[in-house]
């Protein structure tokens, strides 16, 4: 497959993978979908990509299964996430959107403690553009903190 081919599925698979996690609820089979399309997406970016998508791809992947509260799962796409953008040394918002998705991680498995650390390394990590500050914030206030 030639390059250009890889970078426009990876395109349309990441946009057809939010289209999917922005629905109000999902039918199985649009679980199913939006998880194979992110899955899908990540691939693609490998074949092309830069060494920041092989970090945002985990994430993205993170972030589908934990619509579905699946814990161990979000957990090894986060690491691999975080372990990505400690070793190419990722910007500000890429390493501030990895402690964000595991602090949803541990959100969903009910650990209470950790989820408030991580919303705090996400908040503390400097980000540069106020846009993507205020991103992150929204996001951020997105998660459910366990009792």
């Amino acid at each position: 497959m030639a390059a250009a081919d890889h970078r426009k599925l990876a395109i349309e698979l990441f946009n057809h993978t939010w289209t999917l996690m922005d629905l109000e609820s999902c039918t199985v089979e649009q679980t199913d979908e939006m998880l194979h399309s992110a899955h899908a997406s990540t691939y693609h970016w490998l074949q092309v990509g830069e060494p920041i998508n092989q970090a945002r791809g985990p994430w993205r992947i993170s972030r589908a299964y934990t619509l579905t509260r699946r814990f161990e799962p979000v957990l090894y796409h986060v690491q691999q996430c975080l372990d990505i953008c400690k070793q190419i040394d990722a910007r500000d918002w890429d390493r501030a959107f990895a402690w964000e998705a595991l602090a949803r991680a541990h959100s969903i498995n009910g650990d209470r403690i950790r989820t408030l650390e991580n919303i705090k390394l996400a908040q503390t990590t400097p980000i540069e553009k106020k846009e993507d500050r205020e991103l992150l914030e929204a996001d951020l206030a997105t998660i459910i903190i366990p009792d």
